[in-house]
């Protein structure tokens, strides 16, 4: 394999981060809403725990829950319909996109989609991947437009 195509150790622990993250929070909103230390603790027992970025892992579960309204509120303006009527797998991973969207500035914009939907394929269901594409396109636009302008300047 091209070394271009292949992940660096770094983003594949990031990687396993979003997984955990994603796992550990998909618990916590069917819990209705466990607290955060509970949340990381089952984070902590979750397969891949020891390979992820435990890091990046425990500051997504910890900010995504303690800024969820915050989150939901810049999330819902970008919906074609509500937010409760999400499935729980593609709000746990729109919260997660605009929580790195709007407090990792140094993730590109292009990284935080592509993950996303990654995500998508890989716990939500048919199709999901598309729709949170899209919400976050919308959100990115918003949060990341001088990023977005500069990349198209660049191109």
């Amino acid at each position: 394999m091209p070394a271009a195509l292949r992940k660096s150790p770094r983003s594949a622990a990031r990687r396993r981060a979003r997984e955990i993250a994603l796992q550990a929070l998909y618990a916590w909103k069917l819990a209705g809403g466990l607290d955060a230390n509970a949340a990381l603790a089952q984070a902590r027992t979750l397969e891949g725990w020891a390979r992820c970025d435990q890091e990046f892992a425990s500051n997504l579960v910890d900010k995504v829950i303690k800024t969820n309204e915050l989150l939901e509120s810049s999330i819902a303006p970008h919906l074609d319909r509500s937010l409760a009527s999400l499935s729980p797998v593609e709000r746990v991973i729109l919260l997660i996109g605009a929580h790195e969207l709007s407090a990792h500035p140094g993730t590109p914009f292009k990284v935080v989609l592509n993950e996303a939907i990654e995500l998508g394929k890989s716990f939500g269901g048919t199709g999901g991947h598309k729709f949170v594409n899209g919400v976050l396109e919308k959100l990115a636009r918003e949060l990341r437009a001088g990023e977005i302008a500069r990349v198209r300047q660049a191109v």
